[in-house]
Order: structure tokens, then sequence, then C-alpha cells
């Protein structure tokens, strides 16, 4: 089993950069593919980014593609979710989920597809 935890998160205006980490423990993290999701006040936990294990292989939501980058450094046992040109509307409590080791070769974007989950970290960003 694996324990993860999000870090980074915090308070940033319209055009900020924030980074996200999320740390594993418990298990080696190359084990895992991981991914971001996110959740909004009052709406419904959504996909953000997604990575395969050795890094090599990501996946992103249309809403942040080219704004947010996703990597890892399994020699850390840390995932990151690099956030740039932030708005608003990305204001919202950010999850880190792994799943594996077992059948988990690509990448996912579906909540159901994970088996471990973060604390989450909030992310408001002011206009």
């Amino acid at each position: 089993q694996v324990q993860l935890v999000e870090s980074g998160g915090g308070l940033a205006q319209a055009g900020d950069s924030l980074r996200l980490s999320c740390v594993a423990s418990g298990r080696t993290l190359s084990t895992y593919a991981m991914g971001w999701f996110r959740q909004a006040p009052g709406k419904e936990r959504e996909f953000v980014a997604a990575i395969n294990k050795s890094g090599g292989s990501t996946a992103y939501a249309d809403s942040v593609k080219g704004r947010f980058s996703v990597f890892r450094d399994n020699t850390k046992n840390t995932v990151y979710l690099q956030m740039s040109s932030l708005t608003p509307v990305d204001t919202a409590v950010y999850y880190c989920a792994a799943r594996g080791p077992l059948y988990s070769s690509g990448t996912y974007n579906r909540e159901s597809e994970y088996d471990y989950w973060g604390q989450g970290a909030q992310v408001t960003v002011s206009s």
C-alpha cells in the first residue's frame, strides 16, 4: 500500500505559477501510474493530468493543456504538477492518485482507475 501527501498549494494571483508535489511513502513510486485530479467548490472531481510509471507518457485535460505539466522523479518518490497561467477557474482542491502496481502500464484519466489518493491541496487563484 502507498500513502500520498500533496504539498505546494496556496494562494495565487491570475497569471501566476504554482508547483504541486505529491510524495509517496510505503512503496516505490516507480511501480505506480500517477494522476492529478481537482475538485472545485460545488463541482465533481475532474481529471487534470496523468503520467505513466517511467514518466515517458503523459495526458492532460483539455482545460489545462499547454498550461500544466506533470512530471515525476522516481528517485525522490515524488510526482509534480507544474501549473502556469493560472486563472480563477483553476481554484480547487487538487488530489494526486496512484494506480498499481499491477495493470498500471499506461496513463489513466478516470477516478475509478486509481487505487490510492492523497488528502488534497487547496489552490486558490484570485483575479
